[in-house]
């Protein structure tokens, strides 16, 4: 039986390595650093900040044009999410409460901000914030929600307790991101009687592929 080539051999092989430990490897290449943490929080120059939402009573339009009431919530993204918005009246919080429930329970919101200085070990690597909010969460970038149609995942509500996944654009080291996290207890049809809080919420540096 005729042997085959090693130039023909070794790309098999690694398309076989990749196949049985891929997940692994790539797991071994992203670094993730737990915001949740003292030592997670320093490492980015983060201090997490907390206010509560209100629902207020607004003056609208109907479909016909015809003025009406509706509901609004205070403060609104477009007013908290700038890096230039003052959250100094905000409440300062530890990065391990984070994971504690706060707002009021039943139909309610919540802000958090982190502002994030991307460390020097992300040199020529991707950066991601990663956070899940319990119950649906919507992460706002320097002041921007992108809405994008179909999408899942990412700066949008992902689902039920599910993580939302966004890319820090152009990430480099020393440069610095506001983040602010928009927490909605649910499911809203059937509100849950207990609170919002930030599980597994990181920095995650990735190499690029």
């Amino acid at each position: 039986m005729r042997s085959m080539p090693m130039s023909r051999l070794a790309p098999l092989l690694l398309a076989a390595l990749a196949s049985a430990f891929g997940p692994r490897a790539a797991e071994a290449q992203t670094k993730k650093i737990d915001l949740s943490t003292r030592a997670g929080a320093d490492a980015v120059k983060g201090q997490w900040k907390y206010h509560d939402v209100k629902i207020v009573e607004v003056e609208a339009k109907s479909p016909s044009g015809k003025p009406n009431k509706t509901y609004d919530i205070r403060p609104r993204g477009e007013e908290v999410a700038p890096a230039d918005y003052d959250d100094s009246g905000w409440e300062s919080i530890t990065p391990e409460s984070i994971k504690k429930g706060r707002s009021t329970g039943l139909v309610c919101f919540a802000w958090y901000r982190i502002k994030i200085t991307i460390p020097p070990e992300a040199a020529g690597k991707k950066v991601y914030f990663r956070s899940t909010v319990d119950d649906y969460g919507e992460v706002w970038v320097d002041g921007k929600l992108p809405r994008k149609v179909g999408s899942t995942g990412g700066p949008i509500v992902a689902g039920f307790n599910a993580p939302n996944r966004v890319e820090l654009k152009d990430a480099r080291p020393g440069k610095v991101y506001q983040i602010a996290i928009f927490g909605i207890n649910g499911p809203i049809s059937s509100a849950p009687t207990n609170w919002i809080f930030l599980a597994d919420t990181y920095l995650e540096i990735e190499e690029k592929k």
